[in-house]
């Protein structure tokens, strides 16, 4: 087993430069007006993303908002991206209260997120697209709260990694939670070297990011370009920081743009190719080339491969 792409699986190896949380489909209550559901667009935008330098993706919308499994893989042969697609559950949040997911039992939502990954992703018709798997298993929770549902969805994910061994990766609400979330996670068998923790740079702590990195976490940095609250040096001192503080192997670099009015391609600003072509120079300048290269190219590599051992 090596990574599960959209086209298939492809070695760890192949992967490359790996933007690990971006995307191309999403539709969610909590952002009226910034739909992402124009293939043509969003395959634009992916191309532009590729086009400067970027060679894989985690296109981390999860089920129930938006996701197009074939749109996915028609973009990723288009544009020669290695695309990672994701199964799993937002937070709670995201989902209408009349949502049928919302109801689903933990053995339900486990027998699901698995099926996505070793049989075929269901398109939004609930049909099941047989070569089009998922590489990925997602959850979220709220800011320091974890509902009964997002526990259920923990633990199906525990569950759909136990069978397969897939990567987990979890949104934190404002980097919140973060131990919690690992402790829930270890309770379904899910060692902290298969979990990635979305957004952890919300909480730019290096101190709190070096012990996370420590207990095997990976951290997803994606907060660049939110100038509003604060400046790329935030993030780009935090980073550095916490790889100076031993944790360089366990850091991953995203954009999680995900707006209409961010896409150019849909007439807004920055669009994904923020990341490599503003972020990454800036990186390399205080970090070095080999700090680049362990969070874009070894780091992704070895999470999002299924035959990573859970004590790596």
């Amino acid at each position: 087993m090596s990574v599960r792409t959209v086209l298939g699986d492809v070695p760890a190896a192949a992967l490359g430069r790996t933007d690990y949380h971006e995307h191309l489909f999403q539709v969610t209550p909590l952002l009226p007006g910034d739909e992402l559901d124009d293939e043509r667009r969003s395959g634009q935008e992916a191309a532009s993303l590729r086009a400067a330098g970027v060679d894989a993706v985690v296109e981390a919308t999860p089920i129930g908002l938006g996701r197009d499994p074939a749109g996915v893989a028609r973009i990723a042969a288009d544009t020669g991206l290695h695309i990672v697609l994701t199964t799993g559950a937002h937070r709670q949040e995201h989902y209408a209260a009349e949502h049928p997911l919302l109801a689903g039992t933990e053995e339900h939502l486990a027998e699901l997120f698995t099926a996505e990954l070793t049989e075929g992703a269901r398109d939004q018709a609930g049909r099941v697209l047989p070569q089009v798997r998922a590489g990925l298993v997602k959850a979220g929770i709220g800011y320091w709260s974890i509902s009964p549902f997002e526990h259920r969805v923990l633990a199906a994910a525990g569950a759909a990694h136990r069978a397969t061994n897939a990567p987990v990766m979890v949104h934190l609400e404002h980097g919140s939670a973060a131990f919690e979330v690992l402790e829930v996670l270890a309770g379904h068998g899910v060692a902290a070297n298969r979990v990635v923790l979305a957004h952890a740079d919300r909480n730019p702590d290096p101190g709190l990011h070096a012990e996370l990195c420590a207990a095997g976490a990976y951290l997803g940095y994606d907060g660049m370009a939110r100038h509003r609250e604060w400046p790329d040096s935030v993030v780009l001192d935090c980073l550095v920081a916490t790889a100076e503080r031993g944790g360089a192997q366990r850091l991953l670099l995203g954009g999680d743009v995900a707006r209409r009015r961010r896409y150019r391609a849909y007439g807004g600003l920055p669009g994904l190719d923020y990341l490599p072509r503003r972020f990454v120079p800036r990186l390399e300048r205080a970090g070095g080339a080999e700090l680049v290269h362990t969070v874009l190219v070894a780091n992704p590599a070895r999470l999002l491969d299924w035959a990573t051992p859970p004590a790596a």
